[in-house]
């Protein structure tokens, strides 16, 4: 994991073992980022699920600085070669939720004359690494090959990812042909995507300048209830789109949640994801019942509750052993077989760890972590520091939502028989309006240097300060 300069020096916490991630997401703090050191990702030992199942595929990895300067990534980053014509070169179209950004107007007048391609891009810094590839922050171009203090360029974040590494790891490019597909507030906008001679892949999406949850987390060690609520609600709005689109996520953690300039979220590292088909129908909450036989008049039924539509992927499955040994559910941690229920699992996780600054089941190492995934029980933190009234009664609701959640049998865990539809019927999101929850005003929206709220966009409107150690990877 890449962690963020200048956040100070947060409370000690143990560091979180990640899986088969490609990529660490990127986490920046937009008032906090005067140097930059480089980072090498590397893959640790595989651990032993919890069930016994052999082979398992949970490795940690960790991300850690070398001491050398940018002057030295520089020179080691050079010896790639970017100056072949990009081939599969892909401006994406615009999607109708951002169609009116300045990034794709920005991205639609580079492409006019010819595709986009690693010439179009300046890499400004290193934001992210992992085993397979590297994420990088980035600016546009101006047509002409230049900059102006009149003109900005946008910046966005660029992730390059290494196709020897993913072949060597057995590893499908699923990312790119997911984003492709994605057309959601609360998760990626593909910009662009090329690929680099001779053997690097190249997309392009939005940069997110507000870091992610858990470097929020380390900062503030838990969130108000009201704070957790928003998150939750957001992340759970992604989570049904991505399941509407039959996609199974298998990585949400704080690390992988980033928080866009506006203060809303947007799930990043798709590396791990499981593709599928969902089938949707309407579902009605009467369809269920028998109608009774009888002589006499029926009485007036009282107003029916709107009918929803459901689409899960029913059909994914999977015995693959990956993901976050924290996050994983105990499905995954015993090899058996899982699908969708892993992701309902995983924000019931996410949001424990909001409220209470640490995961539920964590143990001394990875196995212990494992063993208490499938077989501890749920067990929450004293509730003394919470002040009575309406705040216990939310927070009542919250922990019965995360137990339902965290339930150990997949069949009978909330979200298992309507998806989404069950989890946002929970009483603890009461009052959430989701279709209007991208308007909603967030808890936390990123300052820039001079003191004032950034703006979605606003990064094409103002440019970045000067970094020292600017290098270029093209």
């Amino acid at each position: 994991m890449v962690a963020a300069s200048g956040l100070g020096k947060p409370p000690p916490q143990p560091a979180r073992e990640e899986g088969m991630l490609g990529l660490s997401p990127p986490v920046v703090a937009v008032a906090a980022e005067e140097s930059l050191s480089d980072a090498e990702t590397a893959s640790s030992s595989s651990t032993t699920a919890a069930g016994g199942a052999p082979n398992s595929s949970l490795s940690s990895g960790s991300s850690s600085s070398s001491g050398r300067s940018l002057a030295r990534c520089s020179s080691c980053l050079s010896r790639l070669s970017f100056s072949s014509s990009p081939s599969a070169s892909l401006a994406s179209p615009a999607r109708p939720h951002r169609s009116s950004d300045p990034a794709w107007a920005a991205i639609r007048a580079a492409s006019l004359k010819s595709p986009l391609g690693p010439a179009d891009f300046k890499l400004v810094r290193r934001v992210g690494g992992g085993d397979i590839g590297t994420v990088y922050l980035c600016r546009l171009l101006l047509p002409h090959g230049g900059t102006s203090s009149s003109s900005p360029p946008c910046v966005y974040a660029m992730k390059v990812v290494d196709r020897r590494r993913l072949a060597g790891k057995k590893k499908p490019e699923r990312e790119r042909r997911i984003l492709r597909r994605l057309d959601h507030p609360f998760l990626p906008t593909l910009f662009a995507d090329f690929d680099a001679a001779p053997h690097l892949s190249c997309a392009v999406t939005e940069f997110c300048p507000g870091g992610d949850l858990h470097s929020l987390l380390l900062r503030r060690r838990r969130l108000p209830l009201p704070s957790a609520r928003f998150y939750a609600a957001e992340v759970l709005a992604a989570l049904e789109y991505l399941h509407m689109m039959g996609i199974v996520y298998r990585d949400l953690k704080p690390e992988n949640v980033l928080i866009r300039a506006d203060g809303h979220v947007m799930l990043t590292d798709f590396d791990l994801s499981l593709q599928s088909s969902s089938s949707p129908f309407v579902l009605d909450d009467d369809e269920d019942e028998q109608p009774a036989t009888s002589c006499f008049p029926r009485r007036r039924r009282k107003k029916r509750e709107p009918r929803m539509v459901v689409a899960e992927p029913v059909a994914a499955r999977s015995r693959s052993l990956v993901g976050t040994h924290e996050y994983v559910a105990p499905e995954v941690a015993s090899g058996g077989t899982h699908g969708a229920a892993v992701d309902w699992w995983a924000l019931g996780v996410l949001l424990y760890e909001l409220l209470h600054g640490r995961t539920p089941f964590a143990g001394a190492d990875n196995e212990a972590t494992l063993r208490n995934v499938v077989s501890a029980p749920l067990a929450f933190p004293p509730s003394g520091s919470l002040c009575g009234g309406a705040m216990d009664a939310a927070m009542a609701d919250a922990r019965d939502l995360i137990a339902r959640l965290l339930a150990k049998d997949p069949a009978a865990r909330l979200g298992a028989r309507r998806g989404a539809a069950d989890v946002k019927a929970h009483r603890f999101f009461r009052g959430v309006n989701f279709a209007l929850l991208r308007s909603a005003r967030p808890p936390l929206v990123p300052s820039v240097p001079g003191g004032g709220p950034v703006r979605r966009s606003q990064s094409c409107k103002a440019p970045p300060r000067p970094e020292p150690g600017r290098f270029d990877l093209f």
